[in-house]
């Protein structure tokens, strides 16, 4: 969820130019071998991603300093070649490459973007497991753009990841698309008395001149975009619960902001840590919904940077706006919004930017859950109440099912979504509605996922033709009949 405090969802901008002129520079290589296409496929995208390989694991070895704010490292990239490749693309925006090797050999490289052009010295068969090595550094641009700010986000004391859509290459070479998930290792060295975050167990740290690395293990498939680093001083908490770690970094600074005038209220890292202490809890309601949590690894990372005005589900340890933490209801909501994630956005993940409602919808509907459960209200009052704008407002415009990149995360794609899958479960029942979503989370798990696929299991668990039911609620650009019990 690239969901903003603010509650306006934004806008994400068409990747423009190619790195076709480049390839087509290159010698012809032997017959039936060619470059890998400079972009996965994705529409809204077209740039995003690449073609011709398969990656399998990154291992990224990283030094920052906040004081300079530039980054230098290697990343290491093992993929599979899914073509006869002369050459093939990684994603990289902004920042200098010094060296490059595939399969220990130089390669030739260049850059024309935010494209990184790749020719081994050998051409690389299809099925071939190789491995590209990259020295690079720079100072990490910052993503401003009519969604708001992300990338990679410079702190007061250090930095703060958040890559959604498409902000991963901001740091780091990669096939930045989730149709490419791969598992991470992530080495972060920074001045010593900082910390240094990322996804999935802490795999230790160590102090020497002035320095410290801190080690990090995400063996799960994870989007590229989902990969998070933070860097700065932040109260760090583990515990181990239900054979789950949580690990929770919270900026200090968050600790002293005042929620209104009274100097008697919380504060908000008061607010965040109390909503943070529930994460078990809600771990185990959003399990007894829709099937076990697909990692072993939780948590949440809180910066107090005015900056970061949005939450994201960065896998097992999703990134907050203090914003969020004005009382407990709203921070108890979105930590169950992001922990949703982990298994409708993170586990099961887009195939194309297209079927963002089966990220934003799930997580959305899960929100409404939890108010039912907390006693806050129904989950038909709740859809009643998101049904009864009227039926001019602009809200009901919005195709969902193919928003468009320019309106990839509105309102309606998490509104609507979660009014879908509500009117779903009128219209299939109690036993068809729940099998399908814990088949789809269970079936899915580790897959990249369409719409398609997933109204079509609707179809197979229901036994109902749900073709017009989809086609009113996901493409119509119109107010359907308000889900209503009993309809």
């Amino acid at each position: 969820m690239r969901r903003r405090w603010a509650g306006a969802a934004a806008v994400a901008a068409l990747v423009v130019g190619s790195a076709t002129s480049a390839q087509g520079a290159q010698p012809p290589g032997p017959q039936g071998f060619s470059p890998g296409a400079p972009g996965i496929g994705d529409r809204y995208y077209p740039l995003d991603g690449n073609g011709g390989y398969d990656v399998d694991r990154y291992a990224l070895d990283l030094r920052y300093d906040p004081a300079s704010d530039e980054l230098s490292g290697t990343a290491t990239i093992v993929a599979r070649a899914t073509q006869d490749l002369t050459s093939f693309d990684l994603d990289l925006k902004g920042m200098s490459t010094s060296a490059l090797t595939v399969d220990g050999a130089p390669a030739r490289h260049w850059q024309v973007g935010g494209e990184l052009v790749v020719a081994p010295a050998a051409p690389i068969a299809v099925g071939a497991l190789f491995t590209t090595v990259v020295t690079y550094s720079g100072v990490p641009r910052t993503v401003e753009d009519q969604l708001g700010t992300s990338g990679f986000i410079h702190t007061d004391d250090g930095a703060v990841v958040a890559g959604q859509p498409e902000g991963a290459a901001t740091w780091f070479p990669v096939n930045d698309h989730p149709r490419d998930a791969a598992s991470y290792e992530v080495s972060v060295t920074v001045p010593e008395g900082l910390e240094a975050i990322s996804n999935g167990s802490f795999a230790g740290s160590s102090s020497a001149g002035g320095w410290t690395t801190w080690n990090w293990s995400a063996p799960d498939p994870m989007a590229s975009y989902l990969l998070t680093l933070a860097v700065g001083e932040f109260d760090l908490t583990t515990r181990e619960v239900g054979g789950l770690t949580y690990l929770d970094a919270l900026d200090p600074d968050v600790d002293r902001l005042q929620l209104g005038d009274d100097p008697a209220a919380p504060t908000a890292g008061a607010v965040a840590r109390a909503s943070l202490a529930r994460q078990p809890e809600i771990v185990d309601f959003l399990s007894s919904q829709f099937g076990e949590y697909p990692f072993t690894d939780v948590g949440g990372i809180v910066d107090d940077d005015p900056s970061l005005g949005f939450a994201l589900e960065t896998q097992t340890r999703p990134v907050y706006s203090p914003a969020f933490f004005t009382d407990a209801l709203s921070g108890d909501s979105v930590v169950v919004h992001e922990l949703a994630h982990q298994w409708f956005g993170d586990d099961v993940r887009l195939a194309s930017w297209q079927h963002i409602w089966l990220n934003e919808g799930f997580a959305t509907y899960a929100e409404w859950l939890w108010a039912e459960r907390e006693g806050q209200a129904t989950l038909q009052q709740i859809a009643d109440a998101y049904g009864a704008i009227p039926a001019e407002d602009p809200f009901w415009s919005l195709r969902i099912g193919d928003p468009g990149p320019d309106h990839l995360f509105d309102a309606p794609v998490y509104l609507r979504g979660a009014l879908t899958l509500h009117a779903l479960r009128l219209q299939v029942g109690e036993s068809a509605f729940w099998g399908t979503l814990r088949r789809w989370a269970d079936e899915r798990s580790g897959e990249a996922v369409t719409t398609p696929q997933f109204t079509a299991l609707a179809e197979e668990v229901s036994g109902q033709d749900l073709d017009a039911f989809f086609r009113t609620w996901l493409d119509t650009p119109a107010r359907p009949g308000a889900p209503s019990q009993g309809a």
